[in-house]
């Protein structure tokens, strides 16, 4: 290997993605709340989608013990709430009145959709593990002349209309 993690990482930052926060509640009632932009599609027949969790993540014990979460796709607006579920920090819920979803997850509101998700497999991913999900419901904003967030390099940015390819 001719390169070490740090410019791996930011080979990856050129790559630009949307920005997730994916929400669960434990069996003990303690909600769970993580910011991503490690999430893709897998199949659409059965729609299942993934995502992966730091094995190092505090939480991590956590996630593998809840049956069903929520995806939760944010708007350009939206920025605050990434910050704020990415830290490791208590407090991430203070102030938000989440949605429950269909099957019992909380979901954030006016985000730009939700899935509601529930735990299929798990798979060793280097220094991650990765959680590979059906889809069980979604939810979509009725607001849907808005735009993601996007991630790129270290930063958020917008897309804007007039500035498509």
């Amino acid at each position: 290997m001719t390169f070490n993690n740090r410019q791996f990482r930011d080979a990856l930052g050129h790559f630009p993605t949307g920005v997730i926060v994916v929400t669960a509640t434990t069996d003990e009632g303690e909600r769970l709340g993580m910011t991503m932009s490690s999430f893709n599609s897998v199949s659409l027949t059965p729609p299942l989608v993934a995502f992966s969790i730091h094995l190092e993540a505090a939480s991590l014990v956590k996630w593998r013990l809840c049956r069903r979460y929520a995806i939760n796709v944010l708007g350009e607006e939206q920025g605050h709430l990434s910050d704020r579920f990415a830290r490791a920090k208590s407090g991430k819920w203070d102030d938000i009145s989440a949605i429950d979803g269909q099957f019992g997850t909380p979901l954030l509101p006016d985000v730009l959709v939700a899935l509601e998700c529930e735990q299929y497999a798990r798979h060793d991913g280097g220094d991650h593990e990765l959680f590979i999900s059906p889809v069980l419901a979604i939810h979509e904003s009725p607001r849907t002349s808005r735009h993601p967030l996007v991630f790129q390099r270290g930063r958020y940015w917008s897309l804007q209309k007039d500035q498509c390819a």
